[in-house]
């Protein structure tokens, strides 16, 4: 297991408090993703320092299994302009583990390798744990998802 040092960064996006128990995030992310991508909220975030979308999962109550926050947003620069019904946030830095989902983003492959993630042995923090839908991400049905899990 290799890990990689990953530095602090600010997000600004649309956030919820979810939680794993009875299949909730099955409904809540999707419904988050499908506002974040109709109201086209990326190009309302001001001070984008890549064109990437990110999805972070912080805030956990206590691991996977308990509530926890999701914020699907862009990197920013600074968080002096949160526009209005978007979350800021600051992450710090830390080591994480990647780990990467390949395949088709509308049949889960994104939530295919959470479920292994899940399964796996990692001496996880449960701080703060994120996706990047980066250029591999562009054709949704032969995607690759990079995903760091706070180690």
């Amino acid at each position: 297991m290799k890990t990689e040092s990953i530095n602090a960064f600010n997000l600004i996006g649309l956030s919820l408090r979810t939680t794993n128990e009875n299949g909730q995030a099955f409904q809540d992310i999707p419904a988050l993703w499908q506002q974040f991508m109709s109201q086209n909220i990326a190009g309302a975030i001001p001070n984008k320092t890549d064109p990437a979308i990110y999805c972070l999962y912080t805030n956990y109550e206590l691991d996977h299994t308990k509530p926890y926050t999701v914020i699907i947003g862009c990197k920013v620069s600074t968080l002096d302009e949160i526009p209005e019904g978007l979350t800021g946030g600051s992450f710090q830095s830390g080591n994480y583990v990647r780990r990467t989902a390949k395949g088709d983003l509308q049949k889960g492959a994104v939530v295919e390798e959470w479920q292994n993630i899940w399964a796996a042995n990692l001496p996880r923090k449960f701080t703060a744990d994120f996706e990047v839908y980066g250029e591999k991400a562009q054709d949704p049905g032969n995607a690759e998802v990079d995903i760091f899990i706070a180690v």
